[in-house]
């Protein structure tokens, strides 16, 4: 939808971060050194930051964004517990025939949006490539999920760091190992929990 929503001008913000306080909705952030949106989510487009502003960095614009969302009254899309791959049994029923999300770690706290964006309806498990150990079971676990519980699809969520491509990989060699095969779509998180890219694989 189009709607009026904040615009921070990088040249002019010294990062000096007193428009942060006067955000009541917490959409502020100060990330190398400038101050930035963290979602379209947050933002209610009444512009209390911009006064506060001593280089008149900030300026109300319209454009097309998400619709605004108290942060606290966001419903939870989580169905399962637990999340974490090591912990999960691939024969797990909410697995069965489900469309799976695989995310890094670090993807449902950089974005803002993660559960309505990508978690709604579906289930999730969650992985370190760089951090967690033994990711050889990860493959099995994955392939098991593919072949015998028989999932539909396979969203790996990563970050745009070079570390997160492990995850892609170990989702395509469980789709290699498989007696079966299921579409893979890869979606690619900035630092600032923007998306930079999806795509099949």
């Amino acid at each position: 939808m189009k709607r009026k929503i904040i615009n921070i001008d990088e040249e002019k913000c010294n990062g000096c971060g007193l428009c942060i306080p006067n955000c009541e909705e917490g959409a502020l952030k100060i990330i190398d050194g400038k101050a930035r949106l963290i979602s379209d989510l947050f933002c209610d487009g009444l512009g209390a930051c911009l006064g506060h502003c001593p280089e008149g960095a900030i300026e109300i614009i319209e454009r097309e964004a998400e619709s605004f969302v108290i942060p606290m009254n966001v419903p939870s899309e989580f169905g399962q517990w637990p999340v974490q791959l090591h912990l999960l049994n691939p024969q797990a029923p909410c697995f069965k025939n489900a469309d799976v999300v695989l995310a890094a770690d670090c993807t449902a706290f950089t974005m803002g949006n993660f559960h309505s964006r990508y978690l709604k309806g579906k289930s999730l498990a969650i992985a370190c490539p760089k951090l967690d150990s033994n990711k050889e079971s990860y493959v099995q676990k994955l392939t098991a999920m593919i072949t015998d519980t028989r999932i539909n699809s396979l969203n790996v969520v990563m970050m745009e760091v070079p570390c997160c491509g492990g995850l892609l990989y170990m989702a395509q060699a469980a789709r290699a190992n498989a007696a079966r095969d299921i579409p893979i779509k890869s979606s690619i998180i900035s630092i600032h929990g923007e998306v930079l890219k999806e795509e099949q694989v």
